[in-house]
């Protein structure tokens, strides 16, 4: 069984930061692992990801510069380090993981996703 959790979201102020983290179980292990967000009447859009056996690391231009991917292997988590958080950030945030080929920003290259978490960001 695959397992993807989010946790951290939440309401902020602008200019704040949050952690979100995702815990992956099953074969979400040890693969190489996205977050995306949603915002209300959009379309979902990629923000970073981080691959499995390089480590590098990719981001949207919206985030680069205030958002930090990074994972912690012993725990299976990954982690999205958010600053300088804006208004336009509020979005429901979905952990994906397993990578499958193709074009990385679509949330159609990754096999799995979470439940999402949401964060929202007040003016």
């Amino acid at each position: 069984q695959v397992e993807l959790v989010e946790s951290g979201g939440g309401l902020v102020q602008a200019g704040g930061s949050l952690r979100l983290s995702c815990a992956a179980s099953g074969r979400a292990v040890g693969t190489s692992m996205a977050w995306f967000r949603q915002a209300p009447g959009k379309e979902r859009e990629f923000v970073t990801a981080i691959m499995r056996n390089s480590g590098n690391t990719y981001y949207a231009d919206s985030v680069k510069g205030r958002f930090t991917i990074s994972r912690d292997n012993a725990k299976n988590t990954v982690y999205l380090q958010m600053n300088s958080l804006k208004p336009e950030d509020t979005a429901v945030y979905y952990c994906t993981a397993a990578y499958g080929g193709g074009n990385y920003r679509s949330p159609n290259s990754w096999t799995y996703t979470g439940q999402g978490t949401q964060v929202t960001v007040s003016s």
